[in-house]
């Protein structure tokens, strides 16, 4: 399944959207990065209502397509304290492009089984979504890049080994534990040239168009799966 998109209309020569009249109720201290966000979501500040006890309640109008995955980035930016809600208010002129996510993907380059030694050189450059053992394949998103561009990676390189004996021993490799991703937030995770492959206990992000190149593997609850076009997440 690919990312949900919102159904336009056509009226006298112009593109229609649907809106939604968005509310929100959070702490005053995080009003800034709320009307941040949505700002660049094409969000317009209707009303603003601050009570004076430390919450503020604030009034949105905000392209229906906007809401798509917000709702797990507002908990994370207001600490799981703030409360949203929308209603459907008809449709209006098309607001105008804007970017869906603002990190990139880690796309496995080959097939084979994820290594340790590979995942802790990885863990620096983002959010991974898989363990050791764990099967990948060309094009599957292995995790979330802290940078807004996606780079292909080897979840299964080994160390090299020689004869040689250093004089300290080797390093355990200890790897940070994943956040298990459900089904909700793999299909608002994926962008519009990105898919989800949902399998009987597994779910797997990609991208179609190359080889299956660019997934994004994970082993959710049973009965959920994710996976991306030309790009995918499992």
């Amino acid at each position: 399944m690919g990312r949900p998109e919102v159904i336009y209309r056509f009226e006298d020569a112009r593109k229609l959207e649907p809106i939604e009249r968005l509310l929100v109720d959070c702490e005053e201290r995080f009003l800034g990065v709320v009307t941040e966000k949505l700002s660049l979501r094409k969000g317009k500040l209707l009303n603003l209502v601050n009570n004076g006890k430390g919450r503020v309640r604030i009034d949105f109008s905000v392209p229906a397509r906007a809401l798509i995955g917000y709702r797990d980035e507002f908990l994370t930016d207001t600490r799981g304290t703030g409360v949203m809600h929308s209603l459907f208010d008809g449709y209006e002129e098309f607001r105008g492009e804007f970017p869906s996510r603002f990190t990139g993907s880690i796309v496995a380059d080959r097939t084979g089984s994820a290594v340790p030694y590979a995942l802790f050189n990885l863990e620096p450059r983002g959010r991974l979504f898989i363990v050791p053992s764990d099967p990948v394949y060309e094009g599957m998103i292995v995790g979330e890049h802290n940078r807004g561009e996606d780079i292909d990676v080897n979840p299964c390189k080994e160390k090299k080994l020689s004869n040689m004996r250093a004089a300290g021993k080797d390093e355990n490799v200890i790897l940070s534990p994943i956040k298990p991703v459900t089904l909700e937030q793999a299909i608002s995770f994926i962008r519009e040239d990105e898919m989800l492959e949902v399998t009987r206990g597994q779910s797997a992000c990609e991208r179609p168009c190359f080889q299956p190149r660019n997934v994004m593997p994970f082993d959710p609850p049973a009965g959920s799966a994710t996976r991306r076009p030309h790009r995918s997440w499992t």
